[in-house]
């Protein structure tokens, strides 16, 4: 009988054990470094964002550059009767 006893203790004793291990890296850190954390991700945001917007403008900019140097015959291939007639 003191062995089915001991059994039936073992599994009281593990749902404490895993209230420890609920606990996230957030709960874990302190409040002033989960800041400066957040603080990083922003910048890091901003600054993928600023890049983006430097490649569009770089293409539109490619673009126009590409049709200003292009012949009168690939500017008609290219947009042929699509213009307006007076």
């Amino acid at each position: 009988m003191a062995k089915k006893q001991k059994r039936q203790q073992r599994p009281q004793q593990q749902p404490a054990k895993q209230e420890d291990d609920l606990l996230t890296l957030k709960d874990q850190l302190n409040e002033d470094v989960l800041a400066k954390l957040k603080l990083a991700k922003q910048g890091l945001v901003a600054e993928a964002k600023q890049l983006e917007e430097e490649k569009q403008a770089q293409a539109i900019f490619d673009k126009k550059q590409k049709e200003k140097n292009m012949s009168f015959e690939e500017l008609l291939n290219q947009y042929g009767d699509n213009g307006s007639k007076f």
